[in-house]
């Protein structure tokens, strides 16, 4: 039994460490920091290993390098897996609670990180720009360490519906130019547009406003019908740049409602202690709430007090 005890204490220690570090626990903060580097430096070599004669000059570094980050990364996701059952939800068994942290967003991005070293390890004939673009995506690992970017997530999972619909009709327009334009160029330029897959990149191009010039019609016809598809794009490609701006919008508001809302239960009493203001402030790092934002909360709070 006090094996067992002192085991989960040391996995729910584990789990902390890991885990963004709180105010007062100063070896999770180091690493936090030692992982958060480690990732800045991972990306940083994957860039230089495109430079080959950095790549050959440095080999041994870049694969010793290779090597610890891979063990480091490695021994991150397998301790979170051991511990992630800390995190369990209520009347769910650590089964459970480890199969639901394997699909998780994060643990997937863990994986990840790790793969590509052990693909270029089990099959060493695999493509070496393969791995390195494999790896660049433990970019995402940073994820976990920046409210801004979970942020972005969250905003980008709630509005996936409305951006589904969006992307759909850009899709829709997409085909259509395409088509249109293949239909009224191809005779004429059959070398830019004599098929619909090549009309596409015109569109693409045309759609988005970018206009780089190396394709662009030349009849009547299809001077005509590439104007009607400028108009149509500005406001397609429009919708889910407005579809986001107005998601970003309601999550800080429904983020300084949750701080209001917290700021009102602790002034009940007329009194925020120092427990309850760092409380607080936990809550607004976690909401990704500025100073400014703080401040402009408590002040309508407090005017709206007083009125009352």
């Amino acid at each position: 039994m006090i094996i067992f005890k002192k085991l989960n204490l040391t996995r729910n220690r584990v789990w902390k460490l890991l885990e963004p570090a709180e105010d007062n626990d100063n070896l999770s903060k180091f690493i936090d920091i030692f992982l958060v580097n480690l990732i800045f430096f991972n990306i940083l070599m994957v860039i230089l290993e495109t430079v080959d004669t950095l790549y050959f000059r440095y080999k041994l570094l870049f694969i010793y390098f290779e090597l610890f980050s891979v063990t480091i990364f490695s021994l991150e996701y397998i301790s979170r897996f051991w511990s992630c059952v800390e995190n369990k939800t209520k009347n769910e068994t650590n089964r459970k609670a480890r199969l639901r942290y394997i699909f998780s967003f994060s643990a997937i991005i863990d994986l990840i990180a790790i793969l590509p070293s052990l693909l270029a390890f089990l099959f060493p004939t695999v493509d070496l720009r393969f791995v390195r673009a494999l790896r660049i995506f433990r970019l995402l690992k940073f994820s976990r360490y920046s409210n801004s970017i979970n942020t972005l997530l969250i905003v980008l999972w709630d509005q996936r519906k409305s951006l589904g619909a969006a992307f759909f009709i850009l899709f829709i327009v997409l085909i259509i130019s395409s088509s249109g334009m293949y239909i009224v160029e191809k005779d004429i330029q059959p070398e830019k547009f004599g098929s619909i897959p090549q009309s596409m990149w015109w569109s693409i191009v045309t759609l988005t406003t970018v206009g780089y010039g190396d394709v662009y019609p030349v009849t009547s016809m299809g001077k005509f019908f590439g104007s009607i598809i400028i108009i149509l794009g500005i406001g397609t490609v429009a919708l889910p740049s407005g579809i986001l701006a107005s998601a970003f919008t309601e999550y800080t508001r429904r983020n300084q409602k949750k701080y209001e809302d917290k700021l009102k239960f602790m002034l009940s009493d007329n009194i925020i202690d120092d427990d309850e203001r760092k409380e607080l402030d936990q809550l607004s790092e976690k909401l990704n709430l500025s100073d400014d934002d703080i401040a402009a909360i408590e002040a309508h709070y407090k005017n709206k007090k007083k009125k009352n």
